[in-house]
């Protein structure tokens, strides 16, 4: 029996903070603001960057054009909506372009929006992007161009390009950029390359197949689950079943007794059983036995956590917004509405699990092949678990089969553990880390439980007088190497947003703020705090509309003139969705409308409620994001956020119990069917603004549409997540 030192093997919480702490000094000076990244008023001068044609573009002598993109691609389509902004600068051949992920290096590839940091998230890939790529493309354009005027002799200003090709027409010239890449190369950087005017693109804001596809069909396209290295082996560990929880000991003899396993180490996250292939591994794991000290650990269920914040909601929470005298304005209302909104945890559950490789070079580098999403921060982390420094770690990013946020932890918490067996087994041999879906959906991070209660009073005429509005959850920042830039005067920005900030023009309004503490890890999910705050304000707006005898839509549009993008996503959808038009027994259209990461969406969905069941038919969607750089894309990014958004609307959540979670795979986390997918029309607004994030906009105001469509249908409002469809039924 081996023991463990629970002062050497600390909770995996404090173990992954302290790594993240270890490796904090390059962390100093981030700007990450996932919640209000993308808006341009405040922001950084995008504009402003530099043109980094070689950093960016290289150009092969077969005419390829190969961009290189600096963020993740988990399925959202960013590598060809990136590929597409340089491409239609360089007037490069379509059929020409290639794409591959950038290597860690933040002096290149930072996220403009973030900070000093590469990392995709907060739907800021093509937002950060817009300027810097499209000078990137003009820039070597111009090199391309300048190298043929010197070839032919002739003025830079006779020759043109189109499709891959540099032509001078006066002496009926030609080349392919193949022929002209070295020379290019040589040419001086422009660094205020002439850009295009939109009357000249040929690709930006058109539909252009996604250079992913063919790939992704036919098997080649390479995830880090197919990486094999030389001599690798898996490892797969035994987790504490509850958080905080520690190894106290082990046995490990039955574990070694299987066949294929080749060692058993303890970590200080668990006990790590590695073997030649996964399935061995997991059966060793399976025969392990490990005696585990839960003093530390999160012991309450699901109920009690929640029937704690109902008793914080009732004290004075922290101020995170406030204008007027919300609580007096309320007092003398003619009518007073009150409403409670609560949400559970919830899982990323993305197709790919977690898993990472790490391989040890001869020169004591190492190479990590994984879907890394906060390259500059896991770079650090392994670094600082292998007693390395950054530059003996090189990052190499693999396609992702989904995130939804859980492989951009600020501890890089998987990639920590990779890096701990790694350096428990000595670097022997390359190590392959895969976490079953049992182990993250069981063991990993949650969208946070929050609870939300409400109160508005309305006048005489219908008019809102005050609104006070009271939330508890904990807080994805605090405890993080980002609390000191996020959390201000106790308020955890991505915790209100979507609330605090509400565009809707009330009178009088206080936001109160609790940060909730429990054991439970939490981590953003697929637009952060707006996955609850759009719940809770637009079903309340639709509560107070229906109270004042107002048309849902006409409510919102008169408490928004302040707002005349998130007015013009209202009405499209509106229209398109034919509001107002009588609607069948038990059938009925609810709306909502939402800004989030800069882009602004509104949603009408159509439902049938009978004998509680509930059929979503139709959404109707309209989206402003700015400059639609590929408007296809768009469309499948807000399709694909109602199919990954509706099983949280209708019956996903995680619960514990005693502390221990639940849910283990789909069979009780069950995912969104084929068959309950709605038809989904999704409107774009035309705009010549900067262009914004769409991957995740479209999940916040699925719910609240849902919510309001089944009170028109049915007289019963159904305000928390995931609905409770119970006695409902259909008027």
């Amino acid at each position: 029996m081996l023991k463990v030192n629970p002062t050497r093997a600390p909770s995996r919480r404090a173990f992954l903070g302290g790594a993240a702490t270890a490796a904090g000094a390059i962390l100093i000076g981030f700007r990450l603001d996932p919640g209000k990244a993308a808006r341009a008023a405040g922001g950084p001068d995008l504009a402003g960057v530099p043109a980094q044609p070689n950093a960016f573009v290289r150009i092969a002598a077969d005419d390829t054009v190969t961009v290189m993109i600096k963020h993740l691609d988990m399925g959202q389509g960013n590598t060809t909506g990136l590929a597409t902004i340089l491409a239609d600068e360089l007037d490069a051949d379509w059929s020409r372009v290639r794409t591959a992920f950038a290597p860690a290096d933040a002096t290149l590839y930072a996220n403009l929006l973030l900070g000093p940091v590469q990392g995709t998230g907060g739907s800021t890939a093509i937002a950060n992007s817009w300027y810097q790529l499209r000078k990137a493309g003009a820039a070597a354009r111009a090199m391309l161009v300048a190298a043929a005027a010197d070839k032919w002799k002739v003025p830079a200003s006779e020759i043109t390009v189109e499709s891959g090709t540099v032509r001078h027409a006066a002496s009926n010239r030609q080349v392919r950029f193949g022929e002209l890449a070295e020379a290019a190369a040589a040419q001086p950087v422009p660094q205020e390359p002439r850009l295009k005017d939109p009357s000249q693109w040929r690709l930006i804001g058109k539909k252009v197949p996604r250079l992913d596809s063919v790939a992704k069909t036919d098997g080649t396209a390479i995830y880090s689950m197919d990486i094999r290295r030389p001599g690798q082996v898996t490892a797969v560990v035994a987790h504490p079943p509850r958080f905080g929880g520690v190894a106290k000991s082990f046995d490990d003899k039955a574990a070694r007794a299987v066949r294929g396993v080749v060692d058993v180490v303890a970590i200080p996250t668990g006990v790590a059983v590695i073997a030649k292939d996964t399935w061995s591994a997991m059966k060793g794991r399976e025969a392990l036995t490990v005696t585990w000290d839960d003093t530390a650990a999160e012991m309450r269920s699901s109920d009690a956590i929640l029937a704690s914040y109902r008793e914080l909601a009732r004290r004075p929470g922290l101020v995170a917004s406030e204008r007027g005298d919300a609580a007096t304005a309320i007092k003398g209302s003619a009518k007073v509405l009150e409403a409670e909104f609560s949400f559970p945890y919830l899982a990323h559950a993305a197709m790919e699990p977690l898993n990472a490789t790490i391989e040890r070079a001869r020169d004591g580098s190492y190479d990590v092949y994984a879907g890394c999403q906060l390259q500059t921060v896991e770079q650090a982390v392994i670094a600082a678990n292998l007693g390395v420094t950054t530059d003996k770690v090189r990052l190499h990013t693999q396609w992702a089969g989904g995130s939804f946020g859980r492989r951009a932890t600020p501890g890089a918490d998987y990639l920590a553990e990779a890096a701990t067996i790694v350096r428990a087994t000595g670097g022997k041999a390359p190590i392959h880390l895969v976490w079953t879906r049992e182990d993250d959906m069981a063991g990993g991070f949650y969208r946070p439980t929050v609870l939300h209660t409400l109160k508005a009073g309305l006048d005489a005429k219908g008019a809102i007088t005050g609104w006070t509005h009271t939330m508890v959850g904990k807080s994805i920042m605090i405890g993080s190497p980002f609390e000191t830039m996020i959390v201000k005067n106790g308020v955890d920005s991505t915790t209100v947003e979507g609330a605090s900030d509400t565009p809707y023009a009330l009178p009088a309004y206080r936001f109160e703020v609790h940060n909730a503490r429990e054991g439970v890890p939490v981590l953003w999910w697929r637009s952060v705090g707006h996955t609850h705050t759009a719940q809770a304000m637009e079903v309340f707006i639709d509560e107070l509309a229906y109270a004042a005898g107002a048309d849902p839509v006409a409510f919102r549009l008169g408490l928004l003139t302040g707002a005349p993008r998130l007015s013009g996503v209202l009405k499209l959808a509106a229209e398109k969705a034919g509001w107002g038009a009588a609607s069948a027994k038990g059938r009925g259209l609810g709306v909502a409308a939402h800004e989030s990461f800069g882009s602004y969406v509104a949603m009408v969905a159509d439902i049938t409620a009978e004998d509680s069941k509930v059929k979503v038919n139709r959404i109707v969607a309209a989206v402003d994001v700015g400059i639609a750089v590929n408007p296809d894309i768009i469309r499948a990014q807000v399709e694909g956020a109602v199919g990954f958004a509706l099983s949280s609307v209708l019956r996903n959540k995680i619960t514990l119990k005693d502390g221990v979670v639940q849910e283990r795979n789909f069979d009780s986390y069950e995912p969104t069917r084929m068959s309950e997918m709605p038809i989904v029309e999704v409107h774009i607004m035309p705009s010549s603004a900067a262009p914004t994030g769409i991957g995740e906009p479209g999940v916040p105001v699925l719910a609240p549409s849902i919510s309001n469509a089944i009170f028109a249908a049915t007289g019963q409002r159904l305000r928390s997540l995931p609905l409770d469809l119970t006695g409902m039924k259909g008027v």
